[in-house]
């Protein structure tokens, strides 16, 4: 038992450094609820397997500086792709359809793909206000193996209809790498399950930034959907 709740705190510390790029001990315990020893533990273990490391220290107070970590490459990797495996299989088996049907054809294939899961994720969204929307998708997500979260952008102007949709790592980056059109295939499946909104990428990680991000604003009064 106590292996498996140091494993998925390891865990939660990665993906709350994947999430917020650097932390300090003391902010990992606050935002955990865990001892400064006990994260100053899981540190060490984090930093002997090559997964975290020391980036630099700041003052806080009259102490002594405090040190600030954040992922290594092999950390991004982990909380990036997931189980790698899968991925590697799968660029593999492009790679080889590419070869053989051309890479254009791959292309087409890549967009019936997301043409079908862009009609999965509407059936299973429903039909309610742009906030439920949403929020289903962000939970379709991460059952995908996605960081996903969302929170809404409040203006003057409008009010629960406009959000920011967030993913934090992509379970199919191997893959994105290797047929980056495939990105523009998942802009398209976004805003085909959100008929009655427009969506404008803001992040990107194939950009060397840490995450995807996507502005979903509704083109009109998004109560409800007939």
């Amino acid at each position: 038992m106590a292996t498996t709740q140091q494993s998925s705190t390891k865990q939660e510390i990665l993906e709350y450094l994947r999430k917020q790029s650097r932390a300090t001990a003391f902010e990992l315990a606050e935002t955990l609820d865990i001892s400064p020893q006990a994260i100053r533990r899981h540190i060490k273990d984090l930093e002997a397997e090559k997964l975290i490391v020391y980036s630099s220290s700041i003052q806080e107070g009259m102490g002594r500086p405090s040190h600030v970590y954040q992922l290594s490459r092999e950390g991004r990797d982990r909380t990036q792709r997931g189980d790698n495996n899968y991925g590697e299989f799968a660029v593999s088996l492009l790679d080889t359809l590419a070869e053989t049907v051309g890479r254009d054809q791959v292309t087409s294939i890549l967009r019936k793909q997301w043409e079908r899961k862009a009609l999965l994720y509407r059936d299973r969204l429903g039909k309610g206000s742009l906030y439920e929307r949403v929020a289903n998708l962000v939970e379709l997500r991460k059952a995908e193996g996605f960081m996903a979260e969302s929170h809404p952008v409040e203006s003057n102007e409008s009010a629960g209809d406009r959000f920011i949709l967030m993913e934090h790592n992509c379970a199919i980056s191997n893959v994105a790498e290797s047929f980056p059109s495939i990105c523009g295939h998942e802009l398209e499946m976004f805003a085909s399950v959100l008929p009655d909104c427009t969506v404008e990428r803001t992040h990107w990680i194939i950009n060397g930034e840490h995450r995807c991000g996507y502005l979903v604003q509704a083109r009109k009064p998004c109560a409800e959907l007939d």
